[in-house]
């Protein structure tokens, strides 16, 4: 999917003044084990992503901006970049828009299916939207649209993100000098080079505390920026004392496997839901919305392990680099 979603991604970016996506690479870094990416790594060979390995003298010499102490290995995975979430989806919305789809917004609460179907909708503002078939792709309100169906399905959590300032005029954490990096050790910490030559983020995939969409915390919490400036201190001492520049919260919607959820609801024969990104899935969203489609339009099956099966494990992955499927 990744490999379909790359071309995809291009021609939406075509001709834009800013892009939707900014290729950076990503470096990999092992505090321990990397059966990860060494299991992993043949497997991208075939699709045509190559991740070489470094030693890590010559990581030390290509990314002096870096501390490695503790790093066992490394590896740089060529073919990796940035996405910009709010622009993309605002130009796949005005294309929509361009070749002669309705636009609108609208909110509503929950979503009641009666008699095997969903008969309307009606929204806060006291209109209504009415239907052939439904499309839900709601992220992380798929549970609150239908708490009695999908409530085990999607699992939202919050994840605090971090932005550092980076020195004024300095260049060394923009892209072409440092690629995005992934820290595998006790918690897995990744950031993005500072792609507006400001701001420098820091994550942690682990999974944050469950929320109920769409209301969640909105201040930062002071223990959680302590960790992050603990671990600049560490791994980017230059950047240890950097000023917070802002705080953002995503909300990643877990699947029980981590695995994508594309499939009618149940007892529904006209609604179909999409989602379960599970902190992995924008990447993959044109790719997901050609598949909806062509399941919907064309009766073209996909994948049993996107399917609303019961079966399928009830024990979420902790972060998305060690997900089943």
């Amino acid at each position: 999917m990744v490999k379909r979603a790359f071309p995809q991604w291009e021609k939406i970016g075509a001709g834009l003044k800013d892009p939707v996506y900014v290729p950076t690479g990503a470096l990999w870094m092992f505090r321990g084990d990397d059966g990860y990416v060494r299991a992993a790594a043949p497997i991208l060979e075939d699709f045509g992503f190559s991740v070489d390995k470094m030693t890590v003298d010559d990581a030390k010499k290509q990314y002096p901006q870096i501390d490695f102490r503790g790093v066992k290995s490394v590896w740089f995975e060529k073919k990796a970049g940035a996405l910009a979430a709010a622009r993309a989806c605002g130009v796949v919305r005005d294309a929509f828009v361009k070749n002669g789809g309705t636009y609108r917004t609208g909110h509503v609460e929950r979503a009641r299916i009666a008699k095997g179907s969903l008969s309307g909708l009606q929204l806060k503002d006291g209109s209504r939207v009415d239907a052939d078939l439904y499309v839900f792709a709601c992220g992380p309100w798929l549970p609150t649209v239908f708490p009695d169906l999908m409530h085990n399905w999607v699992r939202p959590t919050r994840q605090e993100i971090h932005y550092f300032e980076v020195p004024k005029g300095s260049k060394r954490y923009s892209p072409g000098r440092l690629p995005i990096w992934i820290d595998f050790g006790e918690r897995i910490v990744y950031g993005i080079p500072a792609i507006d030559g400001k701001w420098f983020k820091v994550a942690d995939d682990t999974r944050g505390p469950s929320v109920e969409a769409p209301a969640e915390q909105r201040a930062p919490n002071a223990d959680n920026v302590e960790r992050d400036r603990r671990f600049l201190a560490e791994r980017f001492p230059e950047l240890a004392k950097a000023p917070l520049a802002t705080t953002e919260f995503c909300r990643y919607e877990n699947s029980p496997d981590g695995n994508l959820i594309i499939d009618y609801l149940p007892g529904a024969k006209n609604v179909v839901v999409a989602g379960g990104g599970s902190g992995h899935g924008f990447k993959l969203s044109p790719v997901v919305g050609e598949m909806t489609a062509e399941f919907i339009l064309s009766g073209k099956d996909v994948p049993k392990a996107f399917h609303l099966d019961p079966h399928r494990t009830a024990t979420p992955p902790k972060t998305q680099f060690d997900r089943k499927g």
